[in-house]
């Protein structure tokens, strides 16, 4: 990755002077220990910078957001280093200096009553979802990297996962927030209200800015009845239309007992069977698509069998599906959703993918689907297709692989066309190109040619109204 100059490095006072702050423990400025902070996961974004800060607790980000507002130093705030759009990563030019919530991981308090729970921004998902569950209760986010994503960054990024169709993606999720604004000022915005109507609802800005207007430092989450029974299905069907239809039959026999819904191509469970080890065919019958679903609810384990055995045999009368088996044990569903989750590992095993996280009003998924295979197949023959996604709420991963004749990098540098094939026709079926990933860097020009003026001039407003010096996480989201 070219290096590209966009403001002068930190100067050692400013360094010194932020260290103070959090003493020892919370700094880190040998360059062997920076580089991890700089790398996305994936390796496609790295950068330099010249200092990680790792406070402690609010006060602490407040006391160094103060310190970088006054000498005009940007920030790059840092959850768990998951995204994929490199929104964490810091530019090239030792410009910024890294603000990190790793270890702001108090959960303050579970408030069963009110089914909430208060936690650091630095609490790991999957902590939250064990508190919940100790407790009895459920938090629903749940998404690949939740042993190591942290709570600050999936609200930070409006995270999905696949239970959105049930429980709504992160910004339902989060009834309160305290964040550290670009001034310095702490907001105290945790409250546990299901109905606040006293004005602006200031905390869904913060909610998906990617940390461009202020640092998350905690919030008060929602939490549910932890669910009985759950039971899981791998329903082999003839098509997407197949899908969005089941899904319909479905929903209006087990309502809102369904609480994921994925599609999967059979192209995809192929290169998973041969590419990635320890997986074997669940259904022996072979189908051109699958979906894989689960319900949960309350009352005594077994209960949701029969219903859910009822709505598949209307279901195959009604010709929406080939086969389907459903779950018997905790361990059989384990294994299915382990298939669904390493879905990302076959795609490597294939030698990579153009990926793409778009959504589409679930009517139209059929033709995204029928129209995108054939525009890309036309731009680039012999292309691999592999779709698979939380159909139940409109998001598709569709995710090209290279033809077999092809380097990676020959189909690698083919990313920007691909983008506009694939992207132009989301936005013509009303659709968006980012679901859930967020655009950090990777989008941010594409959400220029795709917003209007009129949203994109909304959007800068908001920036320049809480972040006038343009020191939090410049050059994502937002041009700098």
């Amino acid at each position: 990755m070219a290096t590209i100059a966009r403001r002068a490095p930190v100067g050692n006072d400013v360094l010194e002077r932020l260290k103070s702050v959090v003493g020892p423990a919370g700094t880190i400025d040998d360059p062997s220990d920076i580089a991890p902070y700089c790398r996305a996961w994936r390796g496609i974004w790295a950068g330099d910078a010249p200092l990680v800060l790792r406070p402690a607790n609010a006060e602490e980000v407040a006391a160094l957001v103060r310190i970088c507002a006054e000498t005009g130093t940007a920030i790059v705030p840092q959850g768990g280093i998951t995204g994929l759009t490199g929104a964490s990563q810091p530019h090239e030019d030792r410009s910024e200096v890294i603000i990190s919530t790793q270890r702001m991981k108090r959960i303050r308090g579970i408030d069963i009553a009110n089914d909430t729970m208060t936690v650091d921004a630095g609490v790991i998902l999957r902590e939250i979802q064990q508190a919940a569950s100790d407790a009895n209760r459920l938090f629903p986010l749940s998404l690949g990297a939740e042993g190591s994503c942290q709570i600050g960054g999936n609200i930070s990024t409006n995270a999905g996962g696949n239970q959105v169709l049930r429980y709504g993606n992160t910004r339902s999720l989060v009834l309160g927030l305290e964040v550290v604004l670009a001034n310095g000022e702490i907001w105290n915005g945790l409250r546990g209200l299901r109905k606040d109507n006293t004005g602006y609802d200031m905390k869904q800005l913060f909610i998906g800015a990617e940390g461009t207007l202020g640092i998350i430092t905690g919030a008060t989450l929602r939490l549910f009845p932890k669910p009985s029974d759950t039971v899981s299905a791998y329903i082999g069907i003839e098509s997407p239309t197949a899908a969005v239809e089941l899904l319909s039959l479905l929903r209006s026999k087990l309502g809102e007992s369904i609480s994921a819904f994925e599609l999967m191509r059979r192209a995809i469970i192929d290169l998973l069977l041969t590419g990635v080890p320890g997986h074997s065919d669940p259904m022996p019958s072979v189908h051109p698509w699958y979906v894989l679903m689960e319900v949960a609810g309350q009352g005594e384990p077994g209960t949701l069998n029969a219903p859910l055995a009822d709505a598949l045999g209307a279901a195959m009368e009604a010709g929406l599906v080939r086969d389907a088996m459903i779950t018997t044990s905790g361990e059989q569903a384990r294994k299915l959703w382990k298939m669904r989750e390493d879905l990302a590992e076959a795609q490597k095993s294939a030698g990579g993918s153009i990926a793409h996280d778009i959504s589409v009003p679930l009517s139209r998924i059929p033709e995204f689907i029928e129209k995108a295979d054939a525009a890309v197949a036309k731009a680039y023959p012999g292309v691999r297709h592999c779709c698979f996604g939380h159909v139940g709420d409109g998001n598709l991963h569709y995710n090209p692989i290279r033809p077999v004749d092809w380097t990676y990098e020959r189909f690698h540098a083919e990313y920007p066309n691909m983008n506009k094939i694939v992207h132009d026709l989301v936005v013509s079926l009303g659709g968006s190109i980012s679901a859930e990933h967020g655009i950090g860097r990777l989008r941010l020009e594409e959400n220029y040619r795709y917003k209007s003026p009129v949203e994109i001039g909304m959007m800068a407003a908001v920036k320049k109204a809480l972040d006038p010096k343009n020191i939090m996480n410049p050059g994502k989201v937002l041009r700098d």
